[in-house]
C-alpha cells in the first residue's frame, strides 16, 4: 500500500528567485564519475541547463549552432568513437527537425546517443512554434529508443542515470519544474519500464506522465473529498511500456484515465488504448484520455494553458467523475 498524498505535500517553489537546475547538476554529477560522457547544444546552453557542464567540463561541451540536424550527426560520431553523447534543445526542435537524423543515425544502427528534449507540451509562452505536443507520437514510432519522461524536476536526476545505464538511444523528455512531489520514492527512483503506483484506490486509476503527475494528484485530493479513492500511476516510461502493470491496474478498478501533456493522438493515453485494445479482458473498461485535443495551442502562462485546453486538475477530476457516472 502507497502513502496516500494531499495537497499539504505538495512545496511551492514559485517564490524562488531561480528553478533548480536538477538536469544539469545531474548531468555534471554523471560526467565526474564517467569521462566518456560529453554534452552537445544547439545554441540553448542555459535553457537546457546544459550551460552547468560547460562551466564545468569546457572541453568535452560542444555548440553546434541552430542546426539540430547536424548536431545528431556530430553525435553520432562521437558515440561510434566511443563517447555519451548528451544532446540537447527544445523537444520540438530536436525530435520535428532532426527526425530523420535520429531515426537513420541514432535508432537504427543503435547508438548510444541520450536526447534530452525540454518544454514539452504546453510548457512556453512562446506558441506553436515551440510547443512540443507531438513529439512522444513521433519518438515512440521509432525501433531502438527508450522514452523516459520524469515526472518533477528531482526525478529528473534517476532519468539521467537510468538513462546512461542503457547501452542505445534514449529520449528524455524533460521540464523546469517549480513544484515538488514531496514522496521519496518518485524524487529517488525510476526503473526503465515499469510503472510506478503513488496513490492506492479502488474507484479508479489516472495514469499520468511528466507534468501531468502532479495534476493528477491534485486531482486526487480533490476527488478524495467527495469520497472517491483512486490510484495514481507516474508512466515515467513511454517505451518500454509497461503493459502488466497497466492491464493489473484497469482490470482492477475498471475505470481508467491518462493524463498528459502532449496531443491525445500518440503519446500515453494512445499506448493504454492499444494495451486495452489487445486484451479481452478488458472489454468492460471505462476509459478517457486528458491532452491536448487535434489542435494547435495559443503561447502563454502553464496554468492559463492547461485550463484552457482541458489539463488542469479539475478536467481530471471532472472525467473521473463522469466515467462514475457521478453528478451527471
Amino acid at each position: 500500500m502507497k502513502k496516500n498524498l494531499h495537497l499539504s505535500d505538495f512545496t511551492n517553489l514559485a517564490s524562488s528567485s531561480s528553478i533548480p537546475k536538477y538536469y544539469g547538476e545531474a548531468l555534471v554529477a554523471l560526467a565526474k564519475e564517467n569521462p566518456r560522457v560529453v554534452a552537445l547544444t544547439g545554441d540553448l546552453a542555459p535553457a537546457t541547463e546544459s550551460d552547468l557542464f560547460r562551466e564545468a567540463f569546457p572541453s568535452r561541451f560542444f555548440a553546434s549552432g541552430i542546426a539540430e540536424a547536424n548536431m545528431i550527426g556530430l553525435a553520432a560520431g562521437m558515440a561510434r568513437g566511443g563517447d555519451i553523447p548528451f544532446v540537447h534543445s527544445f523537444s520540438v526542435f530536436l525530435t520535428r527537425r532532426a527526425y530523420d537524423q535520429i531515426a537513420m543515425q541514432l535508432a537504427y544502427p543503435q547508438l548510444n546517443v541520450k536526447l534530452a528534449g525540454f518544454l514539452p507540451g504546453l510548457t512556453t509562452l512562446l506558441g506553436v512554434s515551440h510547443q512540443a505536443i507531438d513529439d512522444l507520437a513521433l519518438m515512440r514510432v521509432l525501433p531502438n529508443l527508450t522514452i523516459i519522461e520524469p515526472s518533477s524536476g528531482k526525478q529528473t536526476a534517476a532519468a539521467v542515470r537510468a538513462a546512461a545505464k542503457i547501452e542505445g538511444p534514449v529520449y528524455l523528455r524533460l521540464h523546469k519544474d517549480k513544484t515538488v512531489i514531496s514522496n521519496a520514492e518518485v524524487e529517488q527512483n525510476l526503473e526503465v519500464g515499469k510503472g510506478q503506483l503513488l496513490l492506492d484506490g479502488d474507484d479508479a486509476i489516472i495514469f499520468a506522465s511528466g507534468y501531468m503527475v502532479a495534476e493528477a494528484l491534485v486531482a486526487a485530493d480533490l476527488l478524495s473529498k467527495s469520497g472517491i479513492k483512486v490510484s495514481v500511476a507516474n508512466m515515467h516510461t513511454l517505451k518500454p511500456f509497461d503493459t502488466n502493470f497497466v492491464m493489473q491496474h484497469t482490470t482492477r478498478t475498471g475505470v481508467v484515465v491518462t493524463a498528459e501533456n502532449h496531443s491525445v493522438i500518440g503519446g500515453l493515453g494512445s499506448a493504454v488504448a492499444e494495451v486495452l485494445a489487445e486484451d479481452p479482458s478488458s472489454a468492460s473498461i471505462k476509459f478517457k484520455r486528458i491532452g491536448i485535443a487535434d489542435t494547435f495551442a495559443e503561447g502563454g502562462t502553464t496554468n492559463y494553458l492547461f485550463n484552457k485546453y482541458g489539463l488542469s486538475a479539475s478536467h481530471i477530476s471532472d472525467a473521473v467523475l463522469k466515467l462514475l457516472n457521478v453528478g451527471s
